[in-house]
């Protein structure tokens, strides 16, 4: 059992393991919306919500646990510090509670930082490595929990939410940027870029790649928000003579 979880297999990008995972990604999200949709403002919600709240820390630890136990540990990769290890955690507390900050923070993190790895995922294990269950349940878990709080539920970000989740975001990479240099590691690409191509690539070399990043993220962000603000703002009367 433990060699089939230990595969050599290379992940290739766009390749079938890939593309199934794409697959998925869909199929979820368009599940969880209509799931979502049909039980809005009843009291099944709220069993469904923490029902699926439970279901990621239960698939998350076991396979975090067994990633772990597996391999063995390496401070590069089993730090629970990555945006994406936080992710998961703050989903789940947001689908427990509907925390309006935690629900913002997960529909931002997840739709515009999660999500890049469904387009350049930084893998070099394949199915069934281990590796590769912990990469990509994670990730596909933290999106659909965005979008079934959003889309499904109905809860979306306002203009305070964004910036509570941008000051959050920023107490994040600074530490994490510190962290980094004291232990030599790389959690959040903040300190090099990813081995494997990604957007990053398009940026710029060190720092200013990060630069950029803070830039698209607080444009990209306000831009998530906007929509949603517009639509619940109440329409303006006119007064006629």
């Amino acid at each position: 059992m433990d060699d089939w979880l230990l595969s050599d297999n290379e992940f290739v990008s766009y390749g079938l393991s890939h593309a199934v995972a794409a697959v998925a990604f869909v199929v979820g999200a368009w599940a969880v919306v209509r799931v979502g949709r049909s039980h809005r403002g009843t009291a099944t919600a709220e069993r469904f919500s923490r029902a699926f709240a439970v279901t990621i820390v239960a698939v998350m630890v076991s396979l975090s646990l067994g990633d772990l136990l597996l391999r063995g540990y390496n401070v590069h990769v089993h730090l629970p510090i990555q945006l994406c290890d936080l992710a998961w955690m703050v989903s789940a507390y947001a689908l427990w509670t509907r925390r309006r900050l935690a629900v913002a923070v997960t529909y931002f993190w997840g739709l515009s930082l999660t999500s890049q790895a469904l387009l350049t995922p930084s893998l070099d294990v394949g199915f069934p490595h281990v590796g590769f269950l912990v990469f990509w349940a994670g990730h596909l878990l933290i999106i659909w929990a965005a979008i079934y709080l959003t889309w499904g539920l109905g809860y979306a970000p306002d203009w305070p939410r964004y910036r509570g989740a941008v000051l959050l975001t920023a107490v994040w990479a600074v530490s994490i940027f510190a962290v980094n240099g004291l232990l030599d590691t790389n959690y959040g690409f903040l300190n090099a870029k990813p081995k494997d191509a990604s957007a990053l690539d398009l940026l710029g070399p060190w720092p200013w790649y990060v630069l950029w990043e803070v830039v698209i993220v607080l444009v990209a962000w306000a831009l998530m928000t906007w929509p949603w603000v517009r639509r619940r703002r109440p329409a303006v009367t006119t007064r006629t003579a």
